[in-house]
């Protein structure tokens, strides 16, 4: 097969579609990788070919004139993701006709597959691969983005309903807007429905990387939506810390582990999560407290590191979580997805990016407590520890999503519907077989 991988420039979204890459190389695939510069040795590290396009920095945009609400929610999300898309098609289009892959597996924020997807030409089979919560649009009519767990009665879907024309007006309806005149530009269709439902159903196959147990009912799901359970990243060639030893004598002894982290995205302020986590734990010489700083420098954490607690750039989390007590974390939804296939609970405090939705089914999902804050205080920090770490059943829950991920072999369910995808050959926008070859559609 010939693999053509399509990545939007962040680390939570490369190394997902890494993965993918590299099990598809490994059983003799031809596999590119089409992302920024700024990930070239990344991907060739990987052991898979590199072909780039200029982001110009769209993908780790922030909006820093506006504050928290619809307006930079929406300002953030047209620049990262929709202005980049005319680049990416035209990169997308040119690689078809020097490479004819047999199939495009994206991500799911990489948006130059939709005018491929909208285009009446004949095209590859396109793949999209998730890196978030399912972002269908709700049955009880909730907003996306606010992270509203399933309305459990009349009154909260009148308030749901008042909310979601508010956030209608405020983003859903001019980011499709904005998408579609984009579209228009590229000589294509516009979107079929709001843009987060359109990059679900417009795909051939879309691979939701979860268990159903932590999503909501959607009722019947589009036909190309499929849980395939946990996407493992590749392990960071990072050797292990030198305090590994303490970590390994603290669970010799039973002695609780809790590791805090924002990620890789939202870390400019450890103010936010981080280091009230490490003030409201610095008092527990029963806990060992591990801290990630997702690429930053340690010394970007202020103040003294409390005696407790041991702080690394990177940590290894495929061998790190099956050693963890309880998660804290804003809420990344790979960090998230790898506890949970690792039974370990979660306290959650995030609202940026997709957190809110990803926060919220830790909650509803009773694997954690969703404090649902940016800046959550030391005192709550403590209080939600202390009770994930002391009430049973929500390990018990995080256990039963645990055996659900175990369940299903991610790459093997992506690796079968890419060969059933590639070997259809060329689709049109209808998604039938098109009739001439994919040399001649380029």
């Amino acid at each position: 097969m010939k693999i053509l991988i399509a990545a939007t420039p962040l680390t939570g979204h490369v190394n997902p579609m890494l993965a993918i890459g590299r099990a598809a190389a490994a059983r003799g695939d031809d596999v590119i990788v089409l992302t920024d510069p700024a990930f070239q040795a990344k991907v060739e590290a990987a052991g898979l070919r590199f072909a780039p396009y200029a982001d110009n920095e769209s993908a780790g945009f922030l909006e820093t004139t506006l504050p928290a609400g619809p307006e930079r929610f929406r300002r953030e999300f047209q620049r990262r993701f929709i202005d980049p898309m005319p680049v990416q098609a035209a990169a997308l289009r040119a690689l078809i006709a020097a490479d004819a892959p047999d199939v495009i597996v994206a991500g799911s924020m990489f948006l130059g597959v939709l005018p491929l997807l909208l285009d009446s030409a004949p095209r590859p089979p396109i793949v999209t691969a998730n890196i978030s919560f399912l972002f269908l649009d709700r049955p009880d009519h909730a907003p996306i983005g606010l992270g509203l767990p399933p309305a459990r009665d009349q009154t909260e879907l009148a308030r749901y309903a008042a909310l979601k024309a508010g956030m209608d007006a405020g983003f859903t309806n001019p980011v499709r807007a904005y998408a579609d005149a984009q579209l228009a530009r590229l000589g294509v269709p516009p979107l079929p429905a709001s843009l987060p439902h359109s990059i679900v159903v417009l795909p051939d196959l879309f691979l939701q990387p979860t268990v159903p147990g932590f999503e909501y009912d959607y009722g019947a799901l589009p036909p190309g939506v499929r849980f395939i359970g946990l996407l493992q990243p590749p392990a960071p060639p990072a050797p292990l810390p030198d305090w590994w030893p303490e970590l390994e004598q603290a669970n010799a002894l039973g002695k609780p582990v809790v590791l805090v982290t924002q990620g890789t995205l939202a870390n400019a302020d450890f103010g936010d999560l981080v280091e009230p986590t490490l003030a409201a734990l610095a008092d527990r010489d029963d806990l060992l407290v591990l801290a990630t700083t997702g690429g930053r420098p340690i010394e970007a954490l202020r103040g003294p590191i409390p005696a407790n607690t041991r702080a690394a750039r990177f940590l290894p989390f495929r061998e790190l979580l099956p050693r963890v007590s309880v998660l804290v974390t804003n809420g990344g939804y790979g960090s998230v997805s790898q506890a949970l296939a690792n039974g370990v609970p979660i306290v959650s405090a995030g609202l940026t990016e997709d957190k809110a939705e990803v926060n919220a089914r830790i909650g509803w999902s009773g694997v954690g407590l969703n404090l649902a804050t940016n800046t959550p205080s030391p005192d709550a920090l403590r209080t939600a520890v202390t009770r994930v770490l002391d009430e049973p059943t929500f390990r018990q829950r995080a256990g039963v999503l645990q055996e659900a991920f175990a369940a299903r072999d991610a790459m093997a369910g992506i690796l079968g519907a890419i060969d059933d995808l590639g070997r259809s050959g060329p689709v049109r926008r209808d998604g039938m077989s098109a009739a001439v070859p994919l040399a001649q559609s380029a």
